[in-house]
């Protein structure tokens, strides 16, 4: 389980980005952070993985108190992260990349698994290194993937969406239901796309670094349209946010 206790993040001379926020995922939920641009999903998300350290507040996971650990310290306890931008990786191999996040050698067939799950023609880029040679949208893949290889007790991931076409969007949510089933524990994106927030568990609207609403999709879906009212929700599989 996942909680959060009055967690708060403060940015000299421009204020609270995360203000007093508290809630509890429990394991086992798939988990959709959503909420206006510049609301303070990603720097939340951050915030658990240890990107940043809170102003004040407490994050517990699994009854532990990780507030004070280091990133390291949480990917070993089971927590994965994946980013907006994904970092490159000169010299290293698409292979490679996916074999250590597994933490084994991997056969063709496995590594050729990760990647069809995430919309990519496997044999294509197994031996292809991941650098700079490669789109936005096919390193945002490749590390979802890397993810997948890992046994996690909590999945985050930023925006999996941004930068990838329409057919591999759809591929990808499929890939995100069996995960929340099998692969993770727990799963926690942030998205702008209603589709995702249609197959969560719960969501977490949040808005000027605050809680909107969060509870069950049923719940919280017809609320979320309600507050958004005057704003648009972007078309799958682009790049568009919330315009207010």
């Amino acid at each position: 389980m996942l909680k959060l206790q009055n967690l708060t993040f403060e940015i000299e001379g421009k204020g609270k980005i995360i203000d007093d926020i508290s809630f509890e995922m429990p394991s086992g939920k798939f988990l959709v952070i959503t909420g206006p641009n510049g609301g303070g999903k990603s720097t939340l998300a951050r915030l658990i993985m240890g990107i940043e350290r809170p102003t004040s507040g407490r994050i517990i996971f699994n009854d532990v108190d990780i507030t004070e650990k280091s990133i390291s310290e949480r990917a070993k306890m089971g927590i994965g992260f994946g980013f907006q931008q994904p970092p490159r990786f000169k010299g290293m191999t698409v292979r490679r990349l996916l074999s250590l996040a597994e933490g084994k050698e991997l056969t063709e067939d496995r590594c050729c698994n990760y990647l069809t799950q995430v919309g990519l023609c496997s044999k294509d880029y197994l031996n292809r290194e991941a650098d700079f040679s490669l789109s936005g949208g096919e390193m945002k893949r490749i590390e979802i993937a890397t993810l997948m290889a890992r046994e996690l007790k909590l999945a985050i991931y930023d925006e999996p969406e941004a930068g990838i076409d329409l057919w591999s969007f759809k591929t990808l949510v499929e890939s995100f239901k069996t995960m929340s089933k099998s692969r993770h524990e727990s799963v926690m994106i942030i998205s702008h796309q209603e589709r995702i927030m249609q197959i969560a568990d719960d969501v977490l609207m949040l808005a000027n670094g605050r809680i909107r609403a969060y509870g069950t999709r049923e719940e919280i879906l017809p609320t979320l349209m309600g507050e958004l009212e005057n704003c648009e929700l972007s078309p799958e599989g682009s790049d568009n946010k919330w315009i207010s």
